[in-house]
């Protein structure tokens, strides 16, 4: 684990919020916006605290919850990809998402080498 990809958490947190700043404000589309917003944002966040762990079993829970919320933020960028009719908006959505994926996975392999090194 290292900087980069503490910077590289924050950036995508940074890239799904100007993202939003695009979409149309509608009762709909807020709701999954602000979903989007929040688990985004706490991609970076929970990485943050996993650096700072107390143990390996606080470093593996904190991960876990990191890559949940990358999975959720996968699963609203995905639908709201779906709903999006702005065409200038699709190049973004596509980023995003591959880079959500590149996340998990990273995220998934992280988890797989802590769980190895440091058994129940």
């Amino acid at each position: 684990m290292s900087q980069a990809l503490k910077d590289r958490t924050k950036k995508f947190a940074i890239d799904v919020w100007l993202l939003c700043s695009k979409i149309p404000h509608s009762r709909e589309y807020n709701n999954y916006v602000n979903q989007l917003l929040r688990c985004s944002s706490s991609i970076a966040a929970n990485y943050r605290a996993a650096m700072r762990a107390k143990s390996n079993a606080d470093f593996i829970n904190k991960l876990k919850i990191v890559e949940e919320e990358a999975d959720e933020s996968q699963f609203f960028l995905e639908l709201l990809q779906k709903f999006n009719h702005d065409e200038s908006l699709r190049i973004e959505f596509d980023q995003l998402l591959k880079e959500v994926d590149e996340l998990i996975s990273i995220f998934v392999a992280s988890l797989k080498t802590a769980r190895s090194n440091f058994p129940k």
